[in-house]
């Protein structure tokens, strides 16, 4: 601690985010990245932007990127909000719709654990509203009228770290319950086989898609985010990104986001080839004695009814296998693995095996 920060800085509680071991023939399968590159095209178009242009400022508005992300979502451009990586979206969403004295943001207790983090940072009080028994999202509890209302509603869905997804219909059925509320709906793996709410927009100007191009477009090392909105919440998003950092977005992640944004059919591809190894990777999992949660996301939430997740995770990080434990009291018998390619989630599964017939032995 150092005398010379704020009052501010001692008090915080950062996101933490999954651990990065630095080990020979790691398996990392604990922070949901895209098994398989990115797309060809955007790596060309990352090389080909790597010029002495980049002695030049990128341009401000990301006209190209936003004109494209708002034709793949039917929406105007006006309607789209860029920032370094969906986290910093969410930083400005959180700053920008949900600081209003004396109402609350409302989310669920078993969610994204940054959304509490920007909760502390900029003091937003905040309610957490338990998952049901199935760890599915209650719509009800969203949807019943309240003395004071609410300054927002955030989930994500697909839900992170359970991997359940509402229909599009539910999320209507919040919307229309809040219309005095923004309801941002954190869109981070949406595309492994959940319900875009994007056709929603034009229906209800209290709700905010957030997506990132970080999972179904493999690039988690370029930061790219964006928010779909009406756009008189664009407006506003705009005039807090302008005041902070008027330049998010350098050209080098503009050109490379472009492209992978128009390559729709590796994208589709890809998306495909993960769906088709989570489903193999579930099975796999069921016959070692697994319960797995429903998952529409690159990622599934499983647990063993005879072993801690606490013992699993240790034994497969000494076996160089990387996979997520949260010690939250409500899933921490609970393992998120990422899914990784068909060989990635076979070895898992063969040292999984080990590990279970090991500790069978010793029980």
């Amino acid at each position: 601690m150092s005398r010379f920060w704020s009052d501010q800085v001692a008090g915080l509680a950062p996101y933490v985010p999954g651990e990065q071991l630095k080990r020979p023939n790691l398996l990392k399968l604990n922070t949901n990245e895209h098994p398989y590159g990115p797309s060809p095209r955007a790596l060309d178009a990352i090389r080909a932007a790597a010029t002495d242009h980049l002695r030049l400022y990128p341009d401000f508005g990301a006209t190209a990127l936003r004109e494209a992300i708002a034709r793949l979502h039917a929406v105007g451009a006006d309607q789209v909000f860029l920032g370094n990586g969906s986290d910093e979206v969410l930083a400005h969403v959180f700053n920008g719709l949900f600081r209003k004295a004396g109402r609350i943001v409302l989310m669920p207790d078993v969610g994204y654990s940054f959304y509490p983090v920007y909760c502390r940072f900029y003091q937003i009080p905040h309610e957490f509203i338990p998952l049901a028994d199935d760890f599915s999202i209650r719509v009800a509890d969203y949807t019943t009228p309240r003395a004071t209302v609410p300054a927002g509603i955030i989930f994500a869905n697909p839900n992170a770290p359970t991997g359940i997804a509402l229909t599009r219909a539910e999320v209507e059925q919040i919307l229309a319950a809040n219309p005095d509320s923004a309801v941002v709906v954190d869109e981070a793996y949406v595309d492994f086989g959940a319900q875009t709410a994007a056709p929603l927009l034009g229906r209800y100007d209290n709700l905010v898609l957030v997506h990132t191009l970080s999972k179904s477009r493999a690039l988690a090392g370029l930061r790219v985010g964006y928010a779909l909105a009406s756009p008189q919440i664009v407006e506003g998003l705009l005039r807090i990104k302008d005041s902070f950092n008027s330049y998010p977005l350098d050209s080098v992640a503009q050109a490379g986001a472009l492209a992978a944004i128009q390559d729709t059919a590796y994208f589709d591809q890809m998306r495909h080839a993960v769906m088709a190894a989570r489903e193999q990777l579930v099975g796999r999992l069921i016959t070692l004695g697994f319960q797995v949660l429903p998952s529409q996301t690159n990622f599934v939430f499983a647990r063993h009814p005879d072993h801690s997740a606490t013992s699993l995770h240790l034994a497969l990080r000494e076996r160089a296998i990387l996979v997520r434990h949260f010690k939250q009291a409500r899933i921490e018998q609970f393992l998120r693995i990422t899914v990784g390619t068909p060989g990635d989630c076979e070895r898992l599964c063969d040292v999984l095996a080990e590990i279970l017939n090991a500790l069978g032995r010793g029980g």
